[in-house]
């Protein structure tokens, strides 16, 4: 018998297997072989071409506003909620306009924005000791995060790359 034939019915075998597992049995095994992530959410709330960004002791540097999901969290509930802790906004973050996953880290960040009109009233909570707006291109000190969050959110406005097959299978 051919060798990839061969693996080909191992994998079949131990997938058809896998199926008949108990699901929480089943969610026990796939989390135990898989790396955990941590997720997080921000939003960038952008007024004619700034961003507001905070400054938290626990960071280096300014960051956006948001943070870690709750277990069971949505990420859009958790920006809501990450925002009016550190800044008193009541947001409707809309859909995601990026998601980053960072293998290197195990890091994945939602990506928010909501564009105001006017410049809102502020009310920094105990994390915060200071906000300010700032051009994207004008900041200098922000932690590595933050500025991995900013240059993804910078590239969604070009028109993503197509996918293309490099090469069939054989």
């Amino acid at each position: 018998m051919d060798l990839s034939v061969l693996r080909r019915k191992v994998g079949t075998a131990a997938l058809v297997g896998f199926r008949r597992i108990p699901g929480p049995l089943k969610r026990t095994l796939v989390r135990a072989g898989t790396p955990s992530y941590t997720v997080g959410a921000v939003c960038l709330v952008e007024h004619d071409g700034e961003v507001l960004l905070l400054w938290q002791p626990h960071r280096l540097g300014w960051s956006l506003p948001g943070g870690l999901l709750g277990r069971g969290e949505e990420p859009e509930d958790a920006v809501r909620r990450e925002v009016r802790e550190e800044v008193g906004l009541d947001i409707e973050p809309g859909d995601p306009i990026a998601v980053g996953v960072h293998a290197s880290t195990q890091q994945i960040d939602v990506i928010y924005r909501v564009r105001v009109a006017e410049r809102p009233q502020v009310a920094l909570a105990t994390e915060a000791r200071k906000a300010r707006w700032w051009s994207p291109a004008e900041l200098t000190e922000t932690d590595h995060e933050t500025r991995r969050i900013l240059e993804l959110a910078g590239s969604v406005d070009h028109e993503p790359a197509p996918g293309r097959l490099v090469e069939e299978a054989s």
